[in-house]
Parts: C-alpha cells; sequence; structure tokens
C-alpha cells in the first residue's frame, strides 16, 4: 500500500507529511514523498530556461526533499520524488496513478485559522480532477501518532455507499473504532426528520458490522445543529481521528468534486479530512487507507 504525499518546504507540506505518518503507521503503508519541479513555459520566471538556473532548482528541490525524508520517522518506509509538471496536481495525480497510490496527501491553505481549512489551489484542483481518494491536513497539524479514530459521514445521495466501505474498510484493517455519522441540519427540533436521520443511521451500522466481521467497534451518530457547520461544531473529536466523506453527486464516474455539504464540513472541521471519489472501486491499495473487505464468506464466515 502506497500513499503519495503533495511536499513542499512551507508548513502546508509539512502538514501534509505529519498527516501521511500518521495515515501510513495505522495502515501499514509505505510513502512516496513528491515534489513538482515546474515544466518549462514561455510564463516561467526564466524563460528559455538557463542550465545555471535549472541546476540552482534540481539542487534545491533535491536539499528539501532530503529534510522531508529525514523527518519521516524510522518505522515507516518513505521514498523522495521529483517530478516535472506543467501543475502540482497533475504531478501528483500522474504519481499517483504511476505507483498504484490508494491516497494523495495534501495540505491546506496555508492562511487558514489554526487547525481549520482554507483550501489551497492545489488541494482544489485535485478535488476537481484526482481519480483516487484526496486526504487533507488541517493547517497546523503535527500530529504523527497512529490514527485512533474513524469517523464516516453517511448520507442518502448516490455515493454514500462507497464512503460506508472505504470507511468499513479503513476501520477493519487496524481494528480502529468506526463512527458513523449523519449530519442534519434543522431550525428546531423536528422529531420525524430526526428519527428517519436515526433509522437511516442504525441502517448503515448493520451493513458497517457485516462488511467489518466484528473486527471493529461500529458507532451510530445524529449530529443536529441550525447549519451543517454547527451540527459538526456540536459533535466531539479526537486528536488523532479522520473524517471520510463522499464527492459531490455532480461529480464524474470515479472523480473527485467537493460538495456542498462537504464544503460546509470543512469550515468548522478540526481533524483531517477524507474525500472519496464517486462511484470509487479503489486501486490494488484501496481507500487511502486499506482494502475494501471482501463479502462475507456464506457458508464459514471466514475471510475469503
Amino acid at each position: 500500500m502506497r500513499y503519495v504525499v503533495g511536499y513542499a518546504a512551507t508548513e502546508r507540506g509539512r502538514d501534509a507529511l505529519n498527516l501521511a505518518c500518521a495515515l501510513a503507521r495505522s495502515q501499514g503503508a509505505s510513502l512516496d514523498l513528491v515534489m513538482i519541479d515546474p515544466e518549462q513555459s514561455p510564463y516561467a520566471a526564466v524563460y528559455p530556461p538557463e542550465r545555471s538556473y535549472a541546476t540552482l532548482l534540481a539542487e534545491q528541490l533535491g536539499a528539501w526533499l532530503d529534510e522531508a525524508l529525514a523527518m519521516v520517522p524510522e518505522d515507516i518506509e518513505a521514498r523522495g520524488h521529483i517530478r516535472a509538471a506543467d501543475s502540482d496536481a497533475r504531478g501528483l495525480i500522474d504519481a499517483a496513478a504511476e505507483f498504484g497510490a490508494g491516497l494523495i496527501v495534501v495540505g491546506a491553505g496555508s492562511n487558514g485559522l489554526f487547525k481549520r481549512y482554507t483550501v489551497g489551489s492545489v488541494a482544489n484542483a485535485l478535488l476537481h480532477a484526482a481519480h483516487v481518494p484526496v486526504a487533507l491536513a488541517p493547517y497546523g497539524y503535527s500530529r504523527t501518532d497512529p490514527i485512533t479514530r474513524v469517523t464516516c459521514a453517511v448520507g442518502e445521495r448516490r455515493g454514500a455507499e462507497d464512503v460506508l466501505e472505504v470507511g468499513a474498510a479503513s476501520a477493519a484493517q487496524r481494528g480502529l473504532p468506526l463512527r458513523l455519522l449523519s449530519l442534519v441540519a434543522l431550525a428546531s427540533s423536528e422529531s420525524a426528520a430526526l428519527d428517519e436521520a436515526r433509522l437511516h443511521v442504525a441502517d448503515r451500522v448493520a451493513k458497517a458490522e457485516t462488511l467489518t466481521r466484528g473486527r471493529c467497534q461500529v458507532t451510530g451518530e445524529v449530529a443536529q445543529g441550525r447549519t451543517i457547520e454547527n451540527a459538526v461544531d456540536n459533535l466531539d473529536f479526537e486528536d488523532g481521528e479522520i473524517f471520510i466523506i463522499g464527492s459531490s453527486r455532480l461529480a464524474l464516474h470515479n472523480q473527485l468534486f467537493l460538495g456542498t455539504t462537504a464544503s460546509k464540513v470543512l469550515r468548522s472541521l478540526p481533524v483531517p479530512m477524507v474525500v472519496v471519489p464517486r462511484g470509487y472501486m479503489g486501486t490494488p491499495s484501496t481507500a487511502g487507507t486499506a482494502e475494501r473487505p471482501a463479502a462475507p464468506a456464506p457458508q464459514t464466515g471466514e475471510p475469503q
């Protein structure tokens, strides 16, 4: 299992590296740290490129990459790569395809409040074009210890099944607690809507218990607020938690697109978010976190 880390010698790059280490430790993955060397362009600062400039740039990128690899804990396998691309997002997407990676990890924009998100240009481009899940590290993320809990947003729209399967696989592989969450925006306590949300969560919990086969604890919760942001604010999160959510129903098949609900969640979320492409079928190392669990064997109930 391999994760691609979009690294830059900035606070945003360090946030991404810290999150990647935490995820790798939780899932037994290795890391591919990728720095992008901008391709020659008439819009570049130096064009046509001078040999001395190209040499200095290559040396600097190599030095930054060596510094990043030195920050990776010894118990995590990591490799460094410098790739030429016309954009950071394209370079990371191509690297993920080449390595068969199950996740791309990037940092949030650097001008956000501490441990909050402002999606920068690279993350925004990935969230519109990536074909594998993308993990976003909130600003100031410093944790490298293993992930301790997986929370999954389980709505009723198309794509929710993909998110449930990814969350179940992620939690089951390492026996992490799995919390299934329904976010409800209500101006008042409308019992009918809340009852419907509770029934939906209970159904998803039953499905998750089938998928995980007792390998992790599964719970369900309905979070209510006047807005989605309020509902998220009312939740308790662990420091080592990740939040998994699906793409907009407007996204193309097996492609990401940050929908309205996910965008609202980002405004209040204090923990890393993993966005799953619509119709995601996984790679040999799926979900950025785990392979999907096999279907239950009808005769023995044991993993296939």
